[in-house]
């Protein structure tokens, strides 16, 4: 019996569709900054911002409380909060520090090594249903405003970014508020007296 050799067949990549090439060019051409991946394209954090990540119930509540923050993007049920790069390796002692520490918040940092899903730059057509958004978008040089440690001497002054202790005390309080509220609106059942 004789064996045939089948000729071998290449099969092209799938195409990246349009809107992720212009959100990845965006990025990269705009803010300098790194993506990887897709789709959909994935931004690097750790080299020029790190992420403070929370229940997006709890991030509505920070939105409205009056603390500085730099930009902020919507995943699903998650809210992301982009901080100067390496506060990431600062969050468990800072948690530590203001007496949060052991207590779950569902409270995440994302610093070198990781990535977030690329929102839809402003002025582009928005992605598919249910991918990130931004609800305060980044804007070119954003990254020496962004919620930091204070430096030497003092808190933030003219041309400092928002102070990242001040933002991850009001985090943890609106994700244990969060959390309280969850718990309580699931056990809540009616009290039977007889």
């Amino acid at each position: 019996m004789a064996v045939t050799a089948v000729p071998a067949v290449t099969v092209p990549l799938p195409r990246v569709p349009a809107e992720e090439e212009a959100y990845a060019s965006w990025y990269e051409r705009v803010l300098g900054w790194a993506v990887t991946g897709g789709p959909p394209a994935q931004l690097v954090t750790g080299s020029r911002f790190d992420v403070l990540e929370l229940p997006s119930d709890a991030g509505a509540a920070l939105l409205r409380r009056p603390v500085a923050t730099g930009p902020v993007a919507l995943m699903g049920r998650r809210m992301r909060f982009l901080v100067a790069a390496g506060s990431a390796d600062e969050l468990e002692g800072l948690l530590d520090w203001l007496e949060w520490g052991g207590v779950a918040l569902d409270l995440a940092a994302l610093g070198a090594g990781g990535r977030i899903t690329a929102p839809a730059p402003p002025g582009l057509p928005p992605s598919p249903r249910g991918a990130a958004v931004w609800l305060r978008p980044p804007e070119q040089g954003c990254e020496a405003l962004l919620p930091a440690l204070p430096g030497p001497g003092g808190g933030g002054g003219p041309g400092r970014g928002p102070d990242l202790v001040r933002l991850v005390a009001a985090a943890a309080t609106e994700c244990h508020r969060a959390r309280l509220r969850r718990g309580t609106t699931r056990t809540s059942q009616p009290l039977a007296f007889s």
